[in-house]
């Protein structure tokens, strides 16, 4: 008897555990080679580069990390450190639609005259729009250095380097929707559409006034009464 109960409390246990599994959210990354055409300042190249999409969850949406395993275009003349600034757009696709901007450090050493350029890991912010499963594709990178701009446009229509499950954030209701009223509240007092120190001086700016025109009335009723006994 004792055997059947740990026997089944056993397989409870196994079914709940697939069950979290089956339920947790999957990502599917895959290295794809990205055959860029770059269009430098002195004529037109080609690179092929594996390009690879990781995510991690940040706050309400996620950090995407783009990296190159290979290097891309050259130049001609060596770039000092801290000379070229790479960044490349993510497309995104599958339910949600739309695309980013991944940018990256500049380069950390000199890269040699008419070697490949080695593109630092580029990350950049998506936030869901829409839940469901998504994937990400690499799209044009931009290099700028020493005052030009190279653009390199996959040409190989490559897939989806990641895939995964997103959920969208739930939309938070503004100030219109928040049903509040702009008319003042019952008993006379003001409405508080500032800081505390605001209404208390407006309170003191109504007493003052208040008490100015007392003053005046009190004064014109003295002087009425002062000429009327002459």
């Amino acid at each position: 008897m004792y055997q059947k109960r740990t026997a089944a409390f056993a397989l409870s246990a196994a079914l709940a555990g697939s069950a979290v599994l089956m339920a947790a959210p999957t990502a599917s990354a895959t290295v794809q080679n990205v055959n860029y055409q770059c269009k430098t300042p002195i004529g037109n190249k080609a690179a092929v580069s594996p390009i690879d999409i990781k995510s991690a969850k940040s706050g309400g949406g996620y950090k995407i990390t783009m990296s190159f395993q290979k290097g891309v275009s050259s130049s001609p003349v060596e770039l000092g450190k801290g000379a070229m600034h790479p960044s490349a757009v993510i497309k995104v696709g599958g339910a949600d639609s739309g695309q980013f901007t991944a940018t990256g450090p500049p380069n950390d050493k000199a890269i040699p005259a008419n070697t490949p350029i080695k593109i630092s890991d580029l990350t950049g912010t998506y936030t869901p729009k829409k839940s469901g499963k998504v994937n990400f594709t690499a799209g044009v990178l931009t290099i700028k250095a020493l005052g030009t701009n190279t653009t390199c446009t996959p040409s190989n229509s490559p897939k989806p380097s990641l895939e995964m499950d997103v959920k969208a954030a739930a939309g938070g209701g503004g100030a219109a929707d928040s049903g509040s009223s702009a008319s003042a509240p019952s008993g006379g007092e003001l409405p508080q559409t500032g800081p505390e120190d605001s209404a208390i001086a407006l309170g003191t700016l109504g007493g003052t006034v208040l008490l100015a025109g007392a003053a005046g009335v009190l004064w014109l009723t003295r002087r009425n009464q002062a000429g009327a006994s002459r």
